[in-house]
């Protein structure tokens, strides 16, 4: 089995709710869809308060070339057009509709067939799937279509499906790689159509037998769909590691992955193009893990966007009397959550709650150079020198020793016997850096 080559950790991977299928979460009384939804500029709202709106509607247009639509995941009267604060508490442009049934756009293929043929082109495929509001969903919300418009000294030759789902906890790839399979391989064979390439990989990791057993007795009806078993190791899922276990490429620092040739979508990124292309469904719903040790809740749900956290989290029985913490993501790069009644997004992957125990910070202590982070960072960087640097400040050697190249997996905080959050110093060293160099002038 395949897997990078440079550094990576092996956390216990606590797929606790793989087994719990895919359920239909009920529909909220009021749903609060942000504007917000995607990497890039925020949509613009194209519906006015007293409007009704129907399931699939567009209510927020695309405002520069890095955007996308959003559409309404709701049948309602649009009740308030504001700011609403997302789960870190910031104030985020949000149209709030209050539901009324559940009437859907009429040119939506709401039939359970699965639609293999393929009749759009390439040209038409990438506006479909812009005009769907299709973003990445492995959790960077890039938006897919610019994904498929790579710039003209790029040579796509592949396209790689991320089944990796490396993070812990997280079943939502699994679930749907088990349960809409076939959707996934098409939705793969539309992503090379769009970029004229004729291979696709679809990587999943070695803890995931049913789902490698179950695509590669598929893959076979699909010409150019490869299935590559993957060993297990964090972080699998990143674009980098993922391109270099698949096809044993490493994207050049500052690099575009399409550097490499290879163009690299999330499982669920895949069934939303199947979604968008063959049945002309935006995305406004997406499948989510509800979980944690101390959850008695063991659940893979399809929400629709705009759903408060704190709905699905009543519906679940509310929240687990021993939760410290609660996390949207992984525990690994997600996102901790302090605002319960903020709405779920497209990308939003889980609601992982985690005990004291697993989230309490043990005291700093001094770096004794043993080198394990070094050892554990996929991409080669010096954890503990970054670290060192940052906190004295020195943008300019921070920026020789490439801080803009680290994806923030937190490898080693993980690895780290002293303690130090090292993850936390790089990540506000990064970004102080990104700033700097985004204003100079360019050449």
């Amino acid at each position: 089995m395949r897997t990078f080559r440079m550094g990576g950790v092996h956390p216990a991977d606590k797929k606790i709710s793989k087994d719990a299928q895919i359920e239909k979460l009920p529909v909220p009384k009021m749903v609060y869809i942000s504007m917000a939804q995607h990497l890039g500029a925020p949509a613009a709202p194209c519906v006015a308060v007293g409007d009704k709106v129907k399931v699939g509607q567009v209510i927020g247009t695309p405002t520069g070339f890095v955007s996308a639509p959003v559409h309404s995941s709701v049948s309602g009267t649009v009740k308030a057009i504001g700011m609403v604060n997302d789960l870190a508490k910031r104030p985020v442009n949000t149209i709030t509709i209050e539901v009324e049934g559940d009437e859907w756009m009429e040119d939506i293929d709401r039939t359970p067939d699965i639609v293999r043929e393929i009749k759009l082109d390439k040209k038409d495929i990438v506006e479909r799937i812009k005009a769907c509001g299709v973003v990445g969903l492995g959790g960077a919300t890039f938006p897919t279509n610019v994904k498929l418009s790579p710039p003209p000294t790029a040579k796509p030759t592949c396209v790689i499906i991320n089944g990796a789902e490396c993070e812990p906890y997280l079943t939502s790839d699994y679930r749907v790689m088990m349960e809409m399979p076939e959707q996934v391989l098409i939705g793969g064979t539309i992503l090379m159509k769009a970029l004229g390439v004729g291979k696709c990989y679809v990587g999943i990791e070695e803890n995931k037998p049913e789902a490698i057993k179950k695509l590669s007795a598929l893959a076979p009806k699909y010409p150019g769909v490869e299935i590559v078993p993957l060993k297990k190791k964090y972080p699998q899922g990143g674009e980098k590691q993922l391109i270099d276990a698949v096809i044993r490429k490493r994207v050049p620092s500052m690099g575009l992955p399409v550097d490499t040739g290879a163009v690299v979508q999330n499982v669920g990124t895949a069934f939303a193009v199947y979604e968008a292309v063959q049945k002309n469904k935006p995305l406004f719903e997406g499948v989510m893990t509800v979980t944690g040790d101390c959850s008695k809740a063991q659940r893979n749900f399809l929400h629709r966007v705009g759903t408060p956290l704190s709905y699905i989290m009543e519906y679940c029985g509310g929240i687990p009397e021993d939760a410290a913490k609660i996390i949207s993501g992984g525990p690994m790069m997600g996102k901790a959550v302090s605002n319960i009644d903020a709405p779920t997004l497209k990308g939003t992957s889980s609601i992982l709650y985690m005990t004291e125990a697993q989230t309490k910070r043990k005291p700093e202590s001094n770096c004794i150079r043993c080198g394990k982070c070094v050892g554990a960072c996929p991409m080669g960087l010096e954890p503990y020198l970054l670290n060192k640097l940052g906190r004295a400040g020195m943008m300019d050697e921070l920026e020789q020793h490439h801080v803009y190249d680290c994806i923030e997996c937190g490898c080693c905080s993980f690895t780290c016997p002293a303690y130090i959050p090292l993850l936390d110093t790089i990540r506000q060293s990064k970004a102080a850096v990104m700033k700097i160099m985004k204003s100079r002038p360019k050449k």
